[in-house]
Order: C-alpha cells, then structure tokens, then sequence
C-alpha cells in the first residue's frame, strides 16, 4: 500500500499478487480502478477509470464503482422523480442512486489488503436520508478477486429503510483486436423489467437467452431478477479471463436482488454489471426494501473475481 498524489488529492495505491487497485477512499468510498499485470508484463484493465483534468465532478465520473446508497437508481414518489416518501410521510429529496457518491467518508481502516470507510452526514444528506446510523464501506482485495461488503447500522428509535447496490464499470473489450460483440454474458435470470422513467413503474421486458452478446441492445437498463444463482459471469467467447460478480454470500441470493446491465452507448470502454439489493424505487414498491431496526446492523456483500 502506497499514497500517490493524483489532481491534488492522494491516492492510495494497493498491490495485492499481479493486482493493483486505486481509491481515494475519502471521496464516495469509490474504488477507482483495478489492472492486473501479466508475467509478460502486458496490462489488463478490470474496472475502468477514464483520464481527468481535475476532481471537480468526481461523483459524476463515469468510472470505479460508484456505492449506490440509501436507494439504488431513480427513486419516485407518486410518480414525481428525484423524491421518495419517508416513514413520517414527509417527501423528501433522493438523487439518482442516493447520497453515498457524492459525501465525504472517514476511513476507520487501511492496510495492506484493502480499506473501510464510514460515511460523514452533513445537511444536504440529512435532508435526504433524516436518520441517525452509520453506513459503513469495506473492501478487502485479493490477487484476483475483490471483496465489497455494506454494512448499516441503526442508531436511531425507528426502523431504517434501504437498497442499496453497486455500479462497476468493467473495462470493455478488454482483449486487443475484439470488439464488444465478441463478448457474452450469462445470467441466471427468470425474468427481465424495464424501469418506466416518466413515473418509476415497471414493464416487462422480453426474454433473453440464458448467454447474450454484449452488443444486444435489449441488454441495456434492463433489470435481471428471479435468479437462480448468486453469479453473473461475462467475458470473451472462446478465450480465458472472464469476470464473475457473485451477489450474496448464499448459492441463491435474496429473492428480490437483481442484476442491472448499462452501457452508455456502442462505443463506450465500458460495460456495467451492477449488484442491487432490489429494484429502483424499492420505496415505493417494497420489492428489495430491507429494514433494520434499532440497534441492529444489516449488510450486503458482493464478490467480484477473474475466472
């Protein structure tokens, strides 16, 4: 583990096997970027980070895995977007994928195997997310694998309401001389949604094939869920190296969790495969609203790892 300045900030910079991971933590948890150096001293990029002048629009970066909390995606409140009704039954404001970020973190541990990190409130997060608790994000990174684990603790008299998830950005095409289209994805799925963003409800989406291309476009904002399994697993057909993001601890994960695939058009180097705890607008729906109560702690925890 290292520190390195980067656009007048420092950046922490951890070797773990042929693996080398970057964050400043501080800034929204976010992982920053992930490559993996080969014996032949080629360099394989996992997740993606694009080029930047300065830190000004960090929370906006296409780039790293943004944490995606209180609630993931667009959240609504009687059809109106960017609000969400709170249990006293006050409206209140939620940006898209919440408040985590675009806050500041303390970071309560670092060493040479990853870090935690535990969210600073101010008002704009209280006008939001009115609670007292303590959400806490804790990476440990191995040779090939990354481990994500959120963590909520109540420390208010009511219930807290959450779903969260994560959006990582996958470099991709990450082989030289393949295109997007020469990549596939496999996930266990038994239903697909699409989120309505005029009012936050849900379509049905037409089925996929149990292995798409990455090029399909019916892939793109589509919301995966009833799986089967916990992994999602994508990669060049045909040759070694994919990449496996495993949802949950348990060989079957959570009955309303999902995965959502985004890209932000054809050309992008990048491809998300996005762990979430439920659907967008769970507040309004309750599909994947979890609730802890006083005194209690929830968690959720992925697995990304190279096949």
């Amino acid at each position: 583990m290292e520190k390195v300045p980067y656009l007048g900030q420092e950046l922490t910079r951890w070797k773990v096997g042929n693996s080398t991971f970057l964050a400043i933590p501080e800034l929204g948890a976010r992982l920053m970027h992930w490559h993996v150096t080969h014996g032949d001293g080629t360099v394989r990029d996992v997740i993606h980070w694009p080029e930047q002048e300065n830190l000004d629009n960090f929370a906006s970066v296409r780039g790293g895995n943004p944490i995606l909390f209180p609630f993931s995606g667009r959240s609504f409140d009687q059809g109106e977007i960017f609000f969400w009704r709170s249990p006293d039954g006050e409206r209140r404001p939620m940006p898209i994928h919440g408040i985590a970020r675009q806050s500041k973190f303390d970071v309560i541990r670092s060493d040479e195997r990853g870090f935690s990190a535990q969210l600073i409130p101010n008002d704009i997060t209280r006008a939001s997310y009115p609670f007292e608790y303590e959400f806490t994000v804790t990476y440990r990174f191995e040779a090939l694998k990354l481990f994500c684990e959120f963590s909520l603790r109540n420390l208010d008299t009511q219930p807290l309401p959450w779903s969260a998830g994560h959006h990582f950005y996958f470099t991709l095409p990450w082989n030289d001389g393949l295109k997007r289209g020469d990549y596939a994805i496999r996930i266990p799925a038994s239903k697909t949604m699409k989120q309505d963003f005029s009012n936050g409800s849900f379509t049905t989406n037409p089925a996929l094939k149990p292995q798409e291309s990455l090029d399909n476009p019916a892939l793109v904002d589509t919301f995966h869920g009833g799986l089967k399994g916990n992994a999602v697993v994508f990669g060049p057909v045909g040759h070694p190296g994919e990449i496996a993001v495993h949802l949950g601890t348990g060989k079957k994960p959570p009955q309303d969790a999902v995965f959502v695939t985004w890209t932000f058009d054809g050309e992008s180097p990048f491809y998300c495969v996005e762990p979430w705890m439920g659907p967008a607008n769970a507040n309004e729906h309750k599909q994947g609203l979890y609730w802890v109560q006083p005194g209690h702690s929830q968690s959720f925890v992925v697995e990304v790892e190279i096949k």
